[in-house]
């Protein structure tokens, strides 16, 4: 593992976890203090698509779990694909945009890994923020159109069934998260696993669609879907401000 790095405090609650490695103009001596107050810290890591935590791109194992969690969410975003093609489900169309968002994040990690550049994997980290924002877009125009002009999707076991595929993904992928988090003493890295966690709750919610839908209640997958891409664009705005506050601040 690379030596320590000294990391800029970049100021506000997603910032402070995601810095960015920098030069001090200084010409005197100069130490950095790592939280010895006498007292454990219990910050909590905050989420953002397109970004990783240093700590883990300076490490190996972390890199393997960072990147089969993902791979784990890639397949299932696109199984998730396939059933929406099939029911045209809006609250599936969120999720398996949410669950791509979370995939999609291995591409700047590659970057920054391979080509050893924070501005590139900062320009990644960009795309990848605008792709899922125009995506969650398109879902959340589609969502009010479904509420203007009701249609309730088909193929309801298939959209359970997808939503019950979305949460395994999420579990199996908070579990490699969170196994390599304790092993490599990675906060970042278990933070990032609890967040699977909870986006494994968010899967069931499209269960809950095809049961509303099957009781009757078409409006159901509509408003699901309009909730879950809320959700989405909250992150990504999120993780815009992060990406530009690196910019601003190098």
């Amino acid at each position: 593992m690379a030596a320590t790095r000294a990391y800029e405090p970049l100021g506000g609650d997603m910032r402070r976890h995601f810095g960015v490695p920098h030069a001090h103009p200084h010409t005197g001596p100069h130490e950095h203090h790592l939280h010895d107050h006498g007292h454990a810290h219990t910050h909590d890591h905050g989420h953002s698509h397109g970004l990783v935590h240093d700590s883990i791109k300076r490490s190996r194992e972390g890199l393997r779990a960072v990147v089969l969690s993902f791979a784990v969410l890639g397949v299932t975003a696109l199984l998730q694909a396939l059933v929406y093609a099939l029911s045209g489900s809006v609250a599936l169309l969120a999720d398996l945009i949410h669950n791509a968002g979370d995939a999609l994040t291995a591409v700047p990690l590659a970057i920054a890994f391979r080509a050893r550049s924070a501005r590139a994997a900062r320009a990644a980290g960009l795309l990848v923020v605008a792709a899922i924002f125009v995506s969650a877009c398109v879902a959340g125009v589609e969502a009010v159109a479904r509420l203007i002009h009701p249609q309730a999707p088909t193929h309801l076991v298939a959209l359970a069934a997808a939503g019950v595929i979305g949460f395994v993904g999420n579990r199996i992928a908070a579990r490699v998260r969170i196994r390599a988090g304790r092993r490599l003493d990675s906060p970042a890295l278990i933070a990032d696993g609890n967040h699977a966690r909870a986006d494994a709750w968010v899967s069931l919610s499209v269960v809950a669609s095809a049961l509303a839908v099957a009781a009757g209640l078409q409006v159901a997958d509509a408003l699901i879907g309009l909730t879950i891409t809320i959700v989405i664009l909250r992150i990504t705005w999120e993780s815009w401000r992060t990406v530009r506050g690196h910019d601003h601040e190098h």
